[in-house]
């Protein structure tokens, strides 16, 4: 059985029922139909993450980036609740499952140009994440007057803005490219993804 075709290759079903068998449930539906319903939605969900793994395989390959470890179908990583926050669950657990998801955001990341002068108005408007040790300790107010010694240098702080603006930069673009990339993706019944509106169960959760 196949769960989708991205481009010429086919995903097989098998993929997406290991992924199924190696992360549980999170729905805890009793009545029968509302199982039945989650379940549903579940498969849609777990069709995305290894389609996801598929796209990244691919992209990996145009950019000529080094081949990751094959992908355990049954294996994620820890994905933590910020990840899933910031991400969604569909792309946190992606992210978690393949390692050539993982090194395309890499490269995402590391291609992103920071222009100074974003970074020092990420610093100017955030100075209440940048307080001093003392500041701290004396309980000053964030989000009140500060003066010079409370708040830590900006030639102190430049390199972790960057990294922190770099790194946001590269989600973003990661969420771009695979926008662009599902587009020459094929769903078989039942692998639609769970907030396509063409199905009776679809839901706008990630």
């Amino acid at each position: 059985m196949v769960a989708a075709v991205v481009g010429a290759d086919e995903v097989p079903a098998a993929r997406v029922d290991a992924l199924l068998a190696a992360v549980p449930a999170r729905d805890r539906e009793t009545r029968p139909e509302a199982l039945a319903r989650a379940e549903r939605q579940r498969r849609r969900w777990a069709t995305q993450v290894v389609v996801t793994d598929e796209l990244a395989r691919r992209a990996c390959a145009e950019r000529g980036l080094a081949p990751p470890a094959e992908v355990s179908p049954a294996r994620v990583l820890a994905v933590s609740g910020t990840d899933v926050a910031d991400l969604g669950s569909i792309v946190a657990v992606a992210l978690a499952h393949s390692p050539a998801a993982r090194v395309l955001l890499r490269a995402l990341e590391a291609e992103q140009k920071v222009p100074e002068q974003a970074v020092r108005d990420y610093y100017d408007r955030n100075r209440d994440r940048f307080l001093t040790r003392e500041a701290l300790r004396l309980g000053a107010d964030p989000y009140g007057e500060l003066g010079p010694a409370d708040v830590l240098p900006y030639p102190d702080v430049r390199d972790e803005v960057v990294r922190e603006l770099r790194r946001a930069r590269g989600r973003q673009a990661f969420f771009a490219w695979l926008d662009r990339a599902r587009a020459e993706v094929a769903y078989a019944p039942g692998h639609e993804h769970p907030g396509d509106p063409s199905h009776p169960d679809h839901e706008h959760r990630h």
